[in-house]
């Protein structure tokens, strides 16, 4: 069986969880299965994976149109493929056509939803209701439609109701636990201005609306003075978001010391040394399908504070690899909380007890990366992901 993999992102340009889960699921994949990759991006010397550039003369067009266009060049080299995989709406037009084009079964992994994400109209403009209309059309006629979590399958069929639910599978994202992995390297740490020797609370994730960036600002307000916040924080969705994060943390740096923001992309060696001088890590997204770097968090033995909400009560165990902070959410796709300083005062106080605590918080890293052992290997994960490919090619 040849499948061809289509995606956004693909190493070395990755710059989300999506990427990430691209590569990774490839990796285990290819262990048994001829895997065709067709990526955008720059030129890549891997075998079997091909890359794609826009057209020159969509290159000033809305970003959605550019898209448009380097899907079409994509469904046509898909040819001879038994089945397509496409993982986000980038991907998802070239899917769908080379469906049609070739009469081929198209699957189609759901990392997040457009619907869920109405800023990106921010960011898009009228290419927002573009990306919507491609994702909906692909998803609808989809033969297999992949949910990361269990939250996201509901999110799904929420969505588009005109989905069968059996062709709505859940497959988890992973993590390789031979990669990720404690590091201690104080010299890497303390490079970046990390003080090893106190308390600290990690963040890494895009700046975007959807990672709840500015609440958890707002709560670190809250936070003993001793704790220390570390945020690995960049690619900012639009210069909006981006003004906004950055006053909050300019004030919060004139309130207290070790505010400590890196917003350049670190190796794995170096973000596995960050997070295991960490003392908990912190997801206070709003929307998150899953959430890979929850699962990077407790390979390298940290636990989690997390919203309750989307896909992370499935990762997180709550008061055994961490602390879920409860959210009540606006029904209109922003996740918006209902009172967020409720929500700001209850992770602050989530935070603050996983930190005073530091032997009950080794204890949960320790469950923490054990439960990502058990649950979440791409052995496993590869194994459901081609199940799936071959119901569909019989």
């Amino acid at each position: 069986m040849r499948v061809d993999l289509i995606t956004r992102e693909y190493p070395p340009e990755v710059y989300g969880g999506a990427g990430v889960h691209v590569a990774e699921l490839v990796r285990a994949l290819r262990g048994d299965t001829e895997v065709v990759v067709r990526a955008f991006g720059a030129p890549r010397d891997e075998a079997d994976t091909y890359s794609y550039r826009p057209p020159e003369e969509l290159a000033d067009a809305n970003p959605a149109i550019t898209t448009l266009g380097t899907d079409l060049a994509i469904a046509q080299d898909c040819a001879g493929a038994q089945v397509v995989h496409s993982h986000t709406w980038y991907a998802n037009g070239a899917g769908h056509i080379a469906s049609l084009l070739h009469g081929i079964p198209h699957v189609v992994t759901a990392h997040s939803l457009e619907p869920l994400r109405p800023w990106k109209a921010e960011q898009l403009g009228g290419g927002y209701a573009v990306s919507s209309w491609v994702e909906k059309t692909a998803f609808e006629a989809a033969d297999a439609v992949i949910a990361v979590s269990g939250g996201m399958r509901n999110d799904i069929l929420r969505a588009y109701p005109a989905i069968d639910p059996a062709r709505v599978h859940v497959v988890y994202n992973g993590i390789d636990l031979e990669r990720w992995k404690p590091v201690h390297d104080d010299e890497v740490v303390r490079g970046y201005g990390i003080d090893p020797d106190r308390p600290t609370v990690v963040f890494v994730g895009r700046i975007t609306r959807q990672k709840g960036l500015p609440y958890l600002l707002r709560a670190a307000r809250l936070l003993p003075p001793e704790v220390q916040l570390v945020l690995c924080a960049g690619a900012p969705d639009t210069q909006a978001i981006m003004d906004e994060v950055s006053g909050l943390v300019r004030e919060l740096q004139q309130e207290r010391t070790g505010v400590v923001w890196i917003d350049k992309l670190l190796s794995q060696h170096e973000l596995s040394a960050v997070l295991t001088a960490g003392t908990a890590f912190v997801c206070p997204s709003v929307y998150e399908p899953l959430g890979i770097v929850n699962l990077e968090a407790m390979a390298c033995g940290l636990p989690v504070v997390g919203t309750a909400t989307g896909g992370i009560p499935e990762v997180v165990d709550d008061g055994v690899t961490g602390r879920l902070v409860p959210i009540d959410q606006m029904q209109d796709g922003t996740g918006t909380p209902i009172d967020p300083d409720r929500f700001v005062a209850d992770l602050a106080e989530a935070l603050t007890a996983v930190v005073g605590d530091p032997d009950a918080a080794a204890r949960m890293g320790e469950a923490g990366r054990e439960r990502a052992r058990e649950v979440f290997g791409w052995d496993r994960i590869a194994i459901r992901t081609r199940e799936i490919y071959e119901s569909l090619s019989r």
